[in-house]
């Protein structure tokens, strides 16, 4: 699989690099948040909102809207997944990773997701990259079978458990708050995932 960066021009379909934004405290930072086996993601991290970054994400990335900045860390090379938001998600590369993207633009009426769609595009470490509401992503892909640590940013309680059902159309693959959620049969996103991601589950 072609692994493009993310200052290359295929990435502008997805998203952006932000730039004039320092995130080297930030990045420092996350030495502290753990690095698992598997992959463990937090939504939202007091030593990482404590930081001076926090304001900046909040008042000019967001525009004044609540945030919250955790992380996504571990060791994965699948793809097993892609999920959406109504809003853009920032990503910030603590360590070298790479994002495995798609377009809702190419989800089918019935949900359904070709993963031959899916392009790879390689997160620097210190670099942030703002991702579209309509990017299909999910967990971080190492590079050379080695760990990532990645900052996650986000409206605040995106991802958190949802209060109400969800059973018809688009509202089903609602996953969590703001969390839109298509798995692969072989992703291991537990039995109330919908299912919806035809082809190869991609390893990198």
């Amino acid at each position: 699989m072609v692994i493009h960066k993310v200052t290359d021009p295929e990435f502008r379909k997805y998203g952006k690099v932000l730039t004039g934004i320092d995130v080297e405290a930030l990045v420092e930072k996350m030495k502290e948040t753990p690095l698992p086996e598997g992959v463990v993601y937090e939504p939202s991290v007091d030593i990482l909102e404590e930081l001076p970054v926090y304001k900046v994400f909040q008042d000019v990335v967001y525009g004044e809207m609540p945030i919250q900045i955790g992380y996504c860390n571990g060791h994965n090379n699948k793809l097993n997944a892609v999920e959406y938001h109504r809003s853009s998600e920032i990503n910030v590369g603590a360590t070298d990773m790479i994002l495995l993207l798609g377009r809702q633009q190419d989800v089918q009426d019935d949900f359904t997701y070709d993963t031959s769609l899916i392009e790879a595009f390689l997160v620097p470490k210190g670099c942030a990259v703002e991702m579209y509401a309509t990017t299909l992503h999910y967990a971080p892909c190492g590079v050379d079978g080695e760990g990532f640590r990645g900052v996650v940013v986000l409206p605040k309680d995106t991802n958190l458990p949802l209060e109400l059902a969800h059973k018809d159309g688009e509202d089903r693959l609602l996953a969590a708050r703001n969390k839109w959620l298509i798995a692969h049969k072989d992703g291991g996103c537990g039995d109330e995932a919908f299912v919806g991601l035809t082809g190869e589950n991609i390893t990198i």
